[in-house]
């Protein structure tokens, strides 16, 4: 799969330039020709890398970057800047904000695309994503939940996962398993992209597990949305003699024929109150619980909500 690179720039003959060029390379290419848009496209489209410029009207560079890295949703996106002033202070200020890199123009497209690969190698190994989706995986995911529960913050986690995966693996081979994944990530990110907030985090812990981490008052609003969109979608991932059966066979390794509803996504949701949890691996444990009772209540997806009162 091509990496979608955002490309942020109020000139519209770099952003053509630049276009034409990485799609050339083998990029998947977004435009944006302002900082508000590129805010609203990083959002909606969640891109591997986004190409910023600095002096733009409306929103300049700056603000984006320090928008994309506050927010939970885009924070792991990693950001190359793009400027015409040259003065060491301006790169220093981007750099502070969080940016990875930064080019001054006028810039050789070949260098570009050079420190493109090189930011997103770079990112992927010290930031810890996921290379099928590019969310944050276990070690970012971990980090996250301890820095919110170990300050007190009021949160609701989501843990999320495929029922009878497996026997879709099995029937269509791991490639197609992939594309189940990747639905669900898409799922998971369009819903928390139209009803989360700057705070709310997403990660892949890994295979076909998922998190979410919001307010409390948006997590069972959150999950149900979830499984509405994943659901709407799951047709999809079938070849048609099987999307017209409603369901798949497949054999056991004892050569038995074993009749498989499509797949549903299970979702268990834990919220903290004060005091409720000292630790945030007992949160995890909690919600993997929840999981794993949602798995049990039927076919379809389901979400399973911790009430028990703690002190």
């Amino acid at each position: 799969m091509s990496a979608l690179v955002l490309i942020v720039d109020d000139d519209p003959d770099i952003r053509d330039i630049v276009e034409i060029n990485l799609q050339s390379a083998g990029f998947d290419v977004a435009t944006a020709a302002d900082g508000e848009r590129g805010l609203e496209q990083a959002l909606r489209l969640r891109p591997e890398l986004v190409l910023l410029d600095l002096m733009m009207p409306r929103i300049d560079g700056y603000e984006v970057c320090r928008r994309l890295r506050t927010d939970a949703r885009t924070s792991h996106i990693p950001i190359i800047m793009l400027t015409a002033r040259a003065q060491p202070s301006d790169r220093v200020s981007g750099l502070e904000l969080g940016a990875d890199d930064y080019l001054t123009k006028p810039f050789d497209v070949d260098e570009l695309i050079a420190r493109i690969h090189a930011t997103l190698r770079r990112v992927r190994d010290t930031r810890s994503v996921s290379p099928l989706t590019g969310l944050p995986g276990n070690v970012r995911i971990e980090r996250e939940l301890a820095q919110r529960v170990n300050s007190g913050e009021q949160i609701a986690l989501l843990y999320a996962d495929l029922n009878r995966f497996k026997p879709f693996n099995d029937r269509y081979g791991f490639l197609r398993g992939d594309e189940a994944i990747g639905t669900l990530a898409d799922a998971v990110c369009d819903v928390v992209a139209s009803l989360g907030d700057e705070t709310t985090f997403v990660g892949h812990v890994g295979g076909d597990d998922f998190v979410i981490i919001t307010r409390p008052e948006a997590g069972e609003t959150i999950g149900r949305a979830l499984i509405e969109r994943f659901d709407a979608r799951v047709p999809e991932l079938y070849d048609p003699a099987d999307r017209e059966a409603g369901f798949i066979e497949v054999r056991d390794r004892q050569g038995r024929l074993h009749r498989y509803p499509f797949v549903s996504v299970a979702i268990g949701m834990v919220t903290t109150t004060p005091g409720a949890f000292s630790d945030h691996r007992q949160l995890a444990e909690v919600a993997a619980e929840m999981k794993n009772y949602a798995k049990r209540l039927g076919d379809g997806s389901n979400l399973a909500v911790d009430r028990r009162s703690r002190p």
